[in-house]
Parts: structure tokens; C-alpha cells; sequence
């Protein structure tokens, strides 16, 4: 039984530093730098920076005014209440359900980004969906936070002797999927349903800012597995960086961090996950052992030399222009920030991030584990 953590920059050795967000209200005045995540260990060793290419290579990208609204009806067969849809500004978010409540809205761009944002997430781990060694014929899978579903949907194609089973709060997932993949509605922050140790593989990707106790998630998620069953926590951060200095303390891109980090404060729900070391600890603290860890740099932009890193940095500069405004609205408003206010802030992050000038990246971090046997 061995612990392991691997600090990897998509493809080379990732830096961690120790340090958390200035917690104080961000306005269009203040400005944060960002923070390596911290480690399971909070260790620090040395970093290799994102090499870009020459300057002034410009990617194309969806540049709709970012105020723009749309809506999607779900295709799934589900009861009404799930359909009453909350909205603000314009945009649509999950119905109530408890105290659920998650920032992010569920109408067509936003999905859209999410549909990208899975294409990043494939690039970084070179076309692999997971990182934990789980078995070629895997039995039950469970995919906690499915959003469109995408992740369910590409793992039951390539393991069809899993029985995949994706939950969320929005009934966003189409209704043609692999015979072996099935959607519902479910919010992960209650006490879960499912039978004790039933599952051999969970998969937990990018909850950031949606979950108020991370160590009763993972205890949760412990019950579920079967001895030896694999769980999987992949989390991103929302502070940018730069290796060279192009993301100056007062870019709109280093307010960018200390801005969710606010809003997730006062939505009780830490956008700092791996800030805080939060993965590694809670995945510990549940009980689950040979425990291994990577992180990774992942640029935004096309401005990086290494073929790879510049394709997951332009399909990621592709989401966020899809839709900066469901990215920014909810956590604006709970802020007191005003639409005019929100739309200037988000013009200046759209110049930023169209600035293959400026060698902005976000860490990303994977925590997998297994339940012992």
C-alpha cells in the first residue's frame, strides 16, 4: 500500500506552492494574484514553465456579445417540478431541489461550453477518461456531477461491460446514449440511496463551487464502492497564472480567482478545492488508501509552443467565449455586482484571454484512490 503523488505540467513537472485566494470582496478595483494548489503533503518543488510560441499567433473564437441568452428544453422524461427551471437575467438554472444550488446555468451555451470543456479535459489526459487503474471489465460505474453527460457517455462506448450510471441536478443529458448508460436526477450533497459497497468505479469531475462538505462526499462515495472499488476526484482551479509574468495583478484574468473564490464563500460552497488540499485530505479522512495524486497546468489561448498544450488551450479559449456570461452571472449577483458592471468585467476578460500575449494557465488537480479490500 503506497501513497504516491505525481506533480505533472500536460506533459511536463507542475509546480506547488502552498497559498490560498485573498478572501476580501473583489471589485473592478481590486485585483489578486493566484496560487499554486497545494498538495496532499503541502509540499513545494521546483517548476517548469508553459513554453510559448512566437507572438501574435492569433485562434479564432465565438465572440457573441457576452450577454447573450438562449434556452434547452430537456429531452428527458422526467416529472415537471424537475423542469421548472430558475432563472436570472435571462438564464435558466436547476429547479430547487433541498439546498442544492450550483452557479452554473444548464440552457444551450453553457452546455456547449461544457461539451468543450470535456474535450480539454480528454486532451489532458491524452485521450483517456480516468487516471485510477481500474479493471478492463469493470461491472458499475457511477459518474457524480455528469453534466451533459458526455464522460458517462464516451466510458460505456469504451467499457461495455460497465453499467454507467450518471447523476446531476439538471436533466441536460441526451436521450441517446450506449445501452449501458442511464441518467437521473440526484443531488450528491444529500446522504446518499444507493446500496453499500455496490459501485467498483466512482468518478467525480469538476464540482468546484457546488459542494458544502467535501469529507461527507467522500464518505459517501467510500459506502458506495465495493472493496477494492476506485474513486476518482478531478478538480480545476479558478485562479490564472502566468510563468513569465503576462498575467499582471491588475488583469482582469488575476481578478478572475479572487472573484469565485468570494462568491463561492457566500454561496457556502469553496471554489478552492485544491487551493485547500481539499481532495487529498477528505479522500484520506473517508478511509480510501493507495492514494496518488497528479497536477497540471492548463492554458488558456493558443499561445503555447507544445502542439498539445496549444489544442487544449484554444478548445479552452472556444468554451469560455461560449459562454463567459453564465460563468460570471450567478456569482455577480450574489455579490452585488451590477449587469453593466458584469459586462465591462467580462469584455476585459475576453480581450485577455484573445491575447496570445499574455501565457495565462489554470492548475488542475486528480486525486484517485481505492477503497481497501
Amino acid at each position: 500500500m503506497t501513497d504516491s503523488k505525481a506533480e505533472t505540467v500536460a506533459p511536463e513537472a507542475s509546480e506547488n506552492r502552498q497559498g490560498s485566494p485573498d478572501p476580501g470582496r473583489p471589485t473592478a478595483a481590486e485585483i489578486a494574484a493566484p496560487t499554486a494548489p497545494e498538495t496532499g503533503e503541502n509540499a513545494a518543488s521546483p517548476a517548469h514553465a508553459i513554453e510559448p510560441q512566437e507572438p501574435h499567433v492569433h485562434d479564432e473564437v465565438d465572440d457573441d456579445d457576452p450577454y447573450d441568452t438562449d434556452d434547452r428544453s430537456s429531452t428527458a422524461s422526467l416529472s415537471s417540478s424537475i423542469l421548472e427551471y430558475r432563472t436570472l437575467h435571462g438564464r435558466t438554472y436547476h429547479s430547487n431541489q433541498g439546498n442544492a444550488e450550483y452557479w452554473g446555468t444548464n440552457d444551450e451555451p453553457q452546455n456547449e461550453a461544457l461539451d468543450i470543456i470535456h474535450h480539454v479535459l480528454t486532451l489532458l489526459l491524452d485521450g483517456e477518461l480516468h487516471r485510477a487503474p481500474i479493471s478492463p471489465d469493470v461491472q458499475k460505474v457511477l459518474d457524480v456531477g455528469t453534466g451533459t453527460g458526455l464522460w458517462a457517455i464516451d466510458f460505456g462506448d469504451k467499457y461495455p461491460s460497465a453499467a454507467v450510471l450518471g447523476t446531476d441536478l439538471s436533466p441536460i443529458q441526451p436521450s441517446w446514449v450506449p445501452p449501458n448508460v442511464s441518467f437521473q436526477i440526484d443531488d450528491c450533497t444529500q446522504p446518499w440511496t444507493f446500496a453499500p459497497n455496490s459501485f467498483d468505479f466512482i468518478h467525480i469531475r469538476w464540482l468546484f463551487g457546488s459542494i458544502i462538505d467535501w469529507d461527507a462526499l467522500y464518505r459517501e462515495a467510500f459506502a458506495a464502492l465495493k472493496p477494492g472499488g476506485w474513486i476518482e476526484s478531478h478538480e480545476a482551479s479558478t485562479q490564472f497564472s502566468s510563468d513569465d509574468g503576462t498575467v499582471t495583478e491588475d488583469s482582469a484574468m488575476a481578478q478572475f480567482g479572487k472573484f469565485f473564490a468570494e462568491g463561492g464563500k457566500k454561496l457556502g460552497r469553496s471554489m478552492t478545492v485544491l487551493e485547500d488540499g481539499v481532495q487529498w485530505r477528505g479522500i484520506e479522512a473517508a478511509g480510501f488508501t493507495d492514494i496518488h495524486e497528479e497536477n497540471f497546468k492548463s492554458p488558456l489561448g493558443a499561445w503555447p509552443k507544445d502542439a498539445k498544450l496549444r489544442e487544449m488551450g484554444q478548445f479552452q479559449h472556444l468554451a469560455t467565449g461560449r459562454d463567459l456570461s453564465g460563468t460570471l452571472l450567478y456569482m455577480g449577483n450574489l455579490m452585488g455586482w451590477k449587469p453593466d458592471e458584469l459586462q465591462i468585467y467580462a469584455a476585459k476578460l475576453k480581450s485577455e484571454f484573445k491575447n496570445t500575449n499574455i501565457h495565462g494557465y489554470y492548475w488542475q488537480k486528480i486525486v484517485w484512490a481505492q477503497k481497501p479490500r
